[in-house]
């Protein structure tokens, strides 16, 4: 936890469920009030990935994460329902991992919850939730597009899982560049060398920014003169690929400000 503040990620995630064992979960969270009095993240968003709702200790968890103030969002695993007094109960972004059947076919209700504002999810919890393999499901496009698809219908950012083979920094590169073709803004990491990786990935390149400018720019000539298509570096651009374009660039200025 200490190591955390000097990391070049844009979140940290502070751990009460899985990492801690339930003989600890109440000393995790005196060493959790002992951190946070003590360190400083600066515009690092600081989470707390709480039990699940409905455990035994998640009562303790918010009641504990409400009184926080450097805490800004609550990590709620294996969701399949948000109870609605959750947001009034703590005043918290909220953040649902999706890792249950359940969760799988309720995302879109999990998603619109008030004080959702990122969702992600967790392969090897949905593995044993339904009997298959972690391996497969970290890959599976059906699993990926259907959270990303709810997450883009009401507004709510995509990110993507975590990749457990910590020397694999290949294999990370290339599911985070999958991801991110299918529209996720950023990856769960779980070793500062994937930080770098995750965000050289998902931040725009020079040259991204370039293209997208230079299309926007051509665009909006084309369209004083009421042209509605353009023909740009031998591709067809319509008012699509404007959009797409604008949306590089605002991507670009908020990765560049985080």
């Amino acid at each position: 936890m200490r190591k955390s503040v000097s990391l070049s990620a844009d979140s940290v995630i502070l751990d009460l469920e899985d990492a801690v064992p339930p003989a600890e979960k109440s000393n995790a969270r005196k060493a959790l009030t002992k951190i946070l009095a003590e360190l400083d993240w600066g515009k690092r968003e600081v989470c707390v990935r709480i039990n699940k709702v409905g455990s035994g200790y998640s009562d303790e968890d918010l009641d504990f994460v409400k009184h926080e103030i450097k805490v800004s969002s609550i990590i709620l695993p294996k969701a399949d329902e948000i109870p609605r007094d959750i947001r009034k109960r703590t005043g918290k972004i909220l953040i649902p991992l999706i890792e249950t059947a359940r969760g799988v076919l309720k995302v879109e209700d999990i998603v619109r919850c008030e004080g959702v504002e990122a969702v992600s999810y967790g392969p090897a919890d949905l593995a044993y939730s339904v009997g298959g393999r972690t391996e497969v499901y970290s890959q599976n496009l059906y699993v990926k597009t259907r959270i990303l698809i709810a997450a883009s219908a009401y507004g709510v950012d995509a990110i993507d899982s975590v990749f457990f083979e910590l020397q694999d920094l290949d294999g990370f590169r290339k599911e985070a560049v999958q991801s991110r073709d299918l529209g996720y803004v950023g990856k769960q990491v779980i070793h500062p060398s994937q930080i770098t990786i995750a965000n050289e990935v998902y931040t725009p390149s020079q040259s991204e920014i370039a293209a997208a400018k230079n299309l926007v720019k051509a665009y909006e000539v084309a369209t004083k003169s009421s042209v509605g298509a353009i023909r740009l570096d031998e591709k067809l651009v319509d008012a699509v690929h404007y959009r797409k374009a604008k949306l590089t660039l605002e991507r670009a200025e908020m990765f560049s400000s985080s």
